[in-house]
Formats: structure tokens, C-alpha cells, sequence
């Protein structure tokens, strides 16, 4: 059995797929942030769901990283976390 950091290594070999990988980091970054306000705070998805009146699945999918979350999401999020938002532009 292959171990994951063996198959991840295998498969960003591949140029394309090592571009898509490369691509998703943004959304990666953020689904990791949201994760870890999360747990600092101590909540489940279903808590942190009810303090934003949404549903767990939601919370879900932006944890995930397969979707953008709009700033006023975000600022949701950070409320019902008791954290702060905050956006950053880097020079490249």
C-alpha cells in the first residue's frame, strides 16, 4: 500500500496535474484557514452552522476548498468564530 505523501509526490510528477494542483492552492489556503478559526473556537460544523443560520453542508463545502466564499461570508464566518477577516495582497 502506498503511503499519501508517496502517491502526492507520484502524481505532481505529472506537469498537468502539478498546474492544477498549483492553481487550487488559493482555495486550499483559505478551506485551512476556515478549518482552523473552526477549531480554535471550538465548534463542530453543525455549531458553527447554527451560529450562521445556514446548514452543516454548507459549512462543509467551504471548508472543502471547492468553493470561493464571498467576502460577507467570510465576515460571517470570522464573527461566528470570534475571529477578524482579513484580506492581504501580496506583491509576486
Amino acid at each position: 500500500m502506498t503511503d499519501l505523501a508517496t502517491l502526492k509526490k507520484r502524481l505532481l510528477a505529472d506537469p498537468k496535474t502539478k498546474a492544477e494542483y498549483d492553481a487550487q492552492a488559493p482555495e486550499f489556503a483559505i478551506a485551512r484557514e476556515l478549518i482552523a478559526a473552526r477549531v480554535r473556537a471550538g465548534l463542530t460544523q453543525d455549531e458553527l452552522a447554527e451560529r450562521m443560520h445556514t446548514t452543516q453542508s454548507t459549512i462543509a463545502r467551504m471548508e472543502s476548498g471547492r468553493s470561493l466564499p464571498s467576502m460577507r461570508t467570510l465576515t460571517r464566518y470570522a464573527e461566528a468564530t470570534g475571529s477578524r477577516a482579513v484580506v492581504r495582497l501580496e506583491a509576486v
